[in-house]
């Protein structure tokens, strides 16, 4: 069968979001990345060319020049000019998230001056910020149009026609090539469509019921995510405020299993706080976690604290949460806790609640930043005792990170972050469970889609 003249493409939503909010929803980051540019691009702890060509840190670790090249326009022709992504910047700070829960930024840039000068941005920070990069590949400059839309950009692609939450129309300005683009927000209904040839491709069909792995007569593509599925542990009180149980509940869970019979083998087992494409990572060296029930009773025989636990679990977001946590709660179970689930039908309001401390003893959820700094300031770190951080102080973590966030040299600190994440690897803060598998499935003869670990459709 051939392709129609213009394919479709199924997403789970279709928006471009205002340019104040960042997100980490892959369908809303697949337009941005075809029609907008990240002020600088990531990829796999690498930081690659963006909206800006060049970047440069200065002796003192403290001031950054990024520059625009030459010629570089909105698709409207308007000139982009650093004074545009200074404004953005300033604007963004003080962001918030799909939740309404408030982004770092301001704290990361607390105290930064901001400036532009022609093609050039810059960035001076009080102490030395070498990270920065990666905060800045999350942000996507964008222009308004005439009906106040953030759509208008720099990209390869440009928007012919946009109904936000319903569908847009790109083309590619190299060669008019064109897609239309649909929200579906339902795989199942993705599924069907496919089948019934309205879309060629859909993405996210591993949250289908039944997971699958493949469509007979459709291409199949898998990629492991960046994003870590865990669950916060509470170190303020309870069970899990003795490192010795949080150790034990690690030990007693078999990931293997868990993403065989729970997630259908779409997911790969965790071994720290990030996933092996995360800067740091490679040079941790880890070795897979350890199930080892036996030991997991042992070590628990150490802790002086209650046995009593309340897991807590969103219905999605993660998916198959649920299940995940009776998955939990039994392997818990058969090395001496005592652990009860609570499901939170309220999806924002459970990250409102983790987000005030509001967790019982453990809690699911899922940490998506693909900057480890990021991670470990806003979720590890007792120092900078973050939104997301849940009461687990590791004096060595802490002096470790303090350290290692101010080195310029970024072999050293790869290193450093390295050292981090093995430590934290042996003395875990959180339950580590998986790091999941998308899918995308397509019409064979449509050609050049691939996915990356960040969950966003690339368009070749």
């Amino acid at each position: 069968m051939s392709l129609p003249s213009v394919p479709t493409i199924a997403l789970e939503k279709i928006d471009f979001l205002p340019p104040d909010r960042v997100t980490d929803d892959c369908s809303v980051l697949t337009l941005k990345s075809l029609v907008l540019e990240p002020m600088l691009r990531w990829q796999d702890g690498e930081i690659r060319p963006g909206l800006f060509a060049e970047w440069a840190l200065d002796a003192s670790g403290c001031r950054w020049s990024l520059r625009i090249p030459a010629g570089k326009a909105f698709h409207d022709g308007t000139p982009v000019r650093a004074e545009h992504a200074a404004e953005f910047i300033t604007r963004i700070l003080d962001s918030r998230d799909m939740f309404g829960m408030p982004w770092s930024y301001a704290r990361y840039l607390a105290g930064a001056g901001i400036s532009a000068e022609g093609q050039v941005l810059t960035i001076e920070t009080p102490k030395p910020f070498p990270d920065l990069p990666e905060i800045l590949s999350e942000f996507y400059l964008p222009r308004m149009d005439a009906e106040g839309r953030p759509v208008i950009g720099t990209g390869p692609w440009q928007v012919e026609a946009f109904t936000a939450g319903r569908e847009v129309l790109l083309h590619r300005r190299a060669d008019a090539r064109r897609l239309r683009f649909v929200a579906m927000p339902h795989a199942e209904d993705r599924l069907a469509a496919l089948r019934a040839g309205e879309v060629q491709a859909a993405t996210h069909m591993e949250r289908l019921e039944v997971s699958r792995r493949g469509i007979d007569g459709f291409g199949w593509q898998e990629q492991t995510s960046t994003l870590s599925v865990m669950a916060y542990l509470n170190g303020f009180s309870g069970a899990f405020a003795d490192p010795h149980a949080r150790l034990a509940a690690n030990l007693a869970l078999d990931r293997a299993r868990l993403a065989g019979e729970v997630m259908g083998g779409l997911a790969v087992p965790s071994d720290t706080i990030v996933s092996p494409w995360h800067f740091g990572h490679a040079e941790a060296g880890l070795s897979p976690l350890r199930f080892d029930p036996d030991e997991a009773r042992r070590v628990l025989a150490l802790s002086q604290g209650p046995r009593e636990v309340v897991l807590r679990s969103p219905t999605y977001m993660p998916e198959r949460a649920p299940e995940v946590a009776r998955f939990m709660a039994e392997a818990w179970n058969a090395v001496g806790f005592e652990t009860r689930v609570e499901i939170a039908e309220d999806r924002p309001q459970y990250a409102r609640d983790i987000g005030e401390k509001r967790m019982g003893d453990a809690a699911i959820f899922d940490s998506s930043p693909h900057s480890s700094f990021r991670v470990l300031d806003d979720k590890i770190s007792g120092l900078s005792r973050a939104v997301w951080w849940q009461g687990v102080s590791d004096p060595e973590v802490d002096a470790g990170f303090d350290a290692a966030r101010h080195l310029t040299d970024t072999a050293a600190r790869a290193g450093a972050y390295g050292g981090l994440l093995r430590r934290l690897h042996e003395a875990p803060p959180w339950a580590y469970l998986f790091h999941p598998v998308l899918c995308l499935a397509h019409d064979p003869a449509l050609r050049g889609l691939s996915l990356d670990h960040k969950g966003i459709l690339r368009i070749a």
